[in-house]
């Protein structure tokens, strides 16, 4: 048994498909369906999904308080053993690379396997400068100008030149338009988050999905990652910090394989 007892399941949750169970772990400033919509069905269709939004995105409530990287990951374990999944998956994405680890780490007879995308373990230089400014724009109401900059740093380079002006303004307002209000949190939380210290007890096998063109989060922290979790596995995929957007087929195969030769 877990040494850390679960919480109350309190976080607006997605359920989807039936199978094996995926728990999913979101980006900051996103949801659910913002980071896993374009491939939800898919993954549905191979797994019973089960998902939580973070405070202040889907329907849970904003958080008051600065928000716990342990009670993110209590909270999605939670979920998923609440929808009649003692025992699943997985998939972390960007700051639910760092959530999903740390489930990992404090509920490892529950996770049999975890797939970590454009992701990292504790900050860089690059990161801080990136979260302190994201914070600050959201938190300043300025959705323009904070779409302007995520839809800069968020796509790879072959993306974002290969848009028309057109679509590329499309695109900005877009993201101004889904910018979750808990974002100031979440981007406080991915400064804060730190998991170094839980990656030597990962014992469900690990696949570490390394988007190449990631402004966010860099290919050196990829491999730190890899290298910091016993026997995890590196595959990289041509993309920025977006592979939901860029290359979505790519991306679900890579989850639906490893999970796939991983469940119980």
């Amino acid at each position: 048994m877990s040494a850390h007892p679960l919480p109350t399941a309190a976080f607006a949750r997605t359920v989807r498909g039936s199978g094996p169970g995926l728990a999913l772990a979101h980006g900051a400033g996103s949801s659910i369906d913002g980071t896993y919509g374009p491939i939800l069905e898919g993954l549905a269709a191979h797994h019973t999904v089960v998902g939580v939004d973070y405070p202040g995105s889907g329907d849970t409530p904003r958080s008051t308080e600065p928000l716990s990287l342990d009670e993110l990951a209590d909270q999605l374990v939670a979920a998923a053993v609440a929808e009649g999944q003692d025992t699943f998956a997985l998939s972390g994405y960007s700051l639910g690379g760092p959530v999903a680890v740390r489930a990992a780490a404090r509920h490892p007879e529950r996770v049999t396997a975890l797939v970590l995308t454009a992701t990292f373990p504790h900050r860089d230089n690059r990161l801080v400068l990136a979260t302190s400014l994201w914070r600050e724009l959201a938190a300043s109401g300025e959705r323009a100008r904070l779409a302007e900059f995520l839809t800069m740093m968020a796509l790879g380079a072959d993306a974002l030149e290969g848009m028309p002006g057109e679509q590329l303004r499309r695109a900005v307002g877009f993201t101004a338009a889904s910018v979750a209000e808990g974002t100031p949190e979440h981007a406080d939380l991915a400064r804060r988050a730190d998991v170094r210290d839980d990656l030597p007890h990962i014992k469900a096998p690990t696949l570490v999905v390394s988007t190449t063109q990631d402004w966010f989060t860099s290919t050196r922290l990829h491999r730190r990652l890899a290298d910091g979790i016993p026997g995890a596995r590196l595959v990289e995929i041509p993309t920025g910090h977006l592979p939901m957007v860029e290359r979505p087929a790519e991306w679900q195969q890579l989850i639906t394989d490893f999970t796939g030769r991983h469940s119980v």
